[in-house]
Parts: C-alpha cells; sequence; structure tokens
C-alpha cells in the first residue's frame, strides 16, 4: 500500500514536470522557426532536449502508473494522475514565469488535501481482475473508442476540443482499467492476453485524440473533459467490478478526498499544455480633439 502510494505520487510529478519540459522544447522550436507549424514543429521539437527528456519523464510516469495500479485501487490513481496538473501549474510558476492567482494556489492545496485522505482512507486493491469475457470487452471497447475518436474528429466541426478531450480520457481510463485487469507482465501470457493490446491502442489513441483535442480550440475546455473521463468512469468500475474499497467506516472520507483532489485539477486545466497566458496590453485611450 504505501509503495503504490510512492510510485502514484511518482507517475504524477513525472508527468506534470513532463508537461512543462515539452511545453519548453515546443516553444523552443516555435522561436527558431515561427513560420513551421503542426507535424514540423513537433519534428523541430524533438531535437530540443527539454522536449527529449519530456517525453522520457512520461514513458517511467507511465512505468510508476503501471506499478501503482498493482497495487493501489483505481480510483486513488486516477486522483493521483489527474494531481499532475497541480504540479505542472508549480513548475510552470517557477520555469515558465506563469502567474498563479490566489485561487489556483487554493486548487493546488486542495489536491494536495485530497489526495492524503485518500492515502489515509483507502483499503487495498480488490482481489478480482476480471473473467475471459471482460478482458475481451475491454479489446473491444479500447477499438469501438477508437473508431468514435476517429470518425468524431473528421465530422465535428463545433466543440470538438472537449468532445475529443473527453474521448481521450475516456481511453486513459481504459489503459489503466485494462493494466489492472493484466494476470502477470510475463511475455510468453502477456502476449496472449486481449488486455495487453487494449492497453497499446487505448494508449495510442487517447494520446492523438488528446493532441488533437488541445490543437482544437481551449486547452482548458480539452483538458477539463479529460480528466472528468479518465477519473469517474474507472473509478466506479474498480469499485463495482474489481472489488476495490475504502477501509472500514472510511468510505465517505475517500469519496470526499476524491472529489476534492479532482475539483482542484478541473481548476487547474488551463495548465493542460502547460502555455503561458499573456495578458492584452491596455490599449491607450484616443485622444479626445479640443
Amino acid at each position: 500500500m504505501g509503495l503504490g502510494i510512492v510510485f502514484a505520487l511518482a507517475a504524477a510529478v513525472t508527468t506534470g514536470t513532463a508537461t512543462v519540459m515539452q511545453a519548453m522544447g515546443a516553444r523552443m522550436a516555435a522561436e527558431e522557426s515561427p513560420e513551421t507549424q503542426g507535424v514540423g514543429t513537433f519534428l523541430l521539437a524533438l531535437r530540443r532536449w527539454p522536449f527529449i527528456a519530456g517525453v522520457g519523464l512520461d514513458m517511467l510516469g507511465f512505468a510508476a502508473e503501471l506499478l501503482a495500479l498493482r497495487t493501489l485501487p483505481i480510483f486513488v490513481v486516477e486522483a493521483a494522475l489527474a494531481s499532475a496538473l497541480a504540479v505542472t501549474a508549480v513548475v510552470a510558476a517557477f520555469v515558465l514565469h506563469i502567474r498563479l492567482r490566489r485561487i489556483e494556489w487554493t486548487a493546488v492545496v486542495a489536491v494536495c488535501a485530497g489526495l492524503l485522505v485518500l492515502a489515509l482512507s483507502a483499503g487495498r486493491e480488490g482481489e478480482g481482475d476480471g473473467d475471459e469475457l471482460l478482458r475481451l470487452a475491454t479489446l473491444l471497447a479500447s477499438c469501438g473508442l477508437a473508431v468514435v475518436g476517429f470518425v468524431t474528429g473528421r465530422v465535428l466541426t463545433h466543440r470538438r476540443a472537449p468532445v475529443l478531450g473527453m474521448i481521450a480520457g475516456l481511453s486513459f481510463g481504459l489503459v489503466a482499467i485494462s493494466v489492472r485487469m493484466l494476470p502477470g507482465f510475463g511475455l510468453p501470457g502477456l502476449l496472449s492476453e486481449p488486455t495487453t493490446y487494449a492497453v497499446v491502442i487505448s494508449g495510442i489513441t487517447g494520446f492523438m485524440f488528446l493532441i488533437d483535442a488541445l490543437q482544437s480550440g481551449s486547452v482548458t475546455s480539452a483538458t477539463a473533459a479529460m480528466v472528468i473521463g479518465e477519473t469517474i468512469w474507472p473509478a466506479v468500475f474498480g469499485v463495482a467490478w474489481l472489488g476495490d474499497s475504502t477501509r472500514h467506516g472510511l468510505a465517505p472520507l475517500a469519496v470526499a478526498g476524491f472529489v476534492l483532489s479532482i475539483a482542484g485539477a478541473l481548476a487547474l486545466a488551463r495548465f493542460g499544455e502547460a502555455e503561458q497566458t499573456e495578458e492584452a496590453a491596455p490599449q491607450p485611450e484616443p485622444e479626445s480633439e479640443s
């Protein structure tokens, strides 16, 4: 239990820091070649050490998430991953010189308090890892979400950012559930598990949908929808089907901690891409003719 909390927090810290590092690399690439856009900017960013470091931190964060999901209830791990936005906000305040408003500092405190409450009230992960039919259902669901996401990205013109963000969040939530249902990490058995391919499909497509969402409109709406999608339904699934639980008599406290941490993360959703929002300079008022 204690080691699982360490891994969950490590996933949040590495993922949150990775977002800032990738933003630094992308800005460096944009400054070098302002006329380059889209894939070109991404390829330029890959040549910048902050972006590469961010990718490496993301990989470490995913590994820590895998280990956390083997020992903790899903609702604890997903709340910890949502708290990565608090890490991003704090790191961005110092590295990218983004000013945090009072309400955002309050949200950071709320996230930390919510995670502390969850850590104190959560029980062990459930013993259930799903039957063969449920594991096959995760693979079918990952393929179905992929199709829905691609069709949505092509036909939707209004509110693409929150819709694609929600689909990305649902995909990331499916990754967490699929990892939890893996019987082990041994290669012979791993290759024959439907949940293995569900992890791969949902992980890749979720990342693609999130990037598309962030480029389609409001970073805040896309990130908020993603946080909701990747936290709430996996938490309910873990409790209802996989036997996740809290310590005896502490279920209300765990619910309060979960709600507090997610609400704090939503308040920090504008840091989903670690973008600095420049306030427009006040325009001088025209002089009146005398």
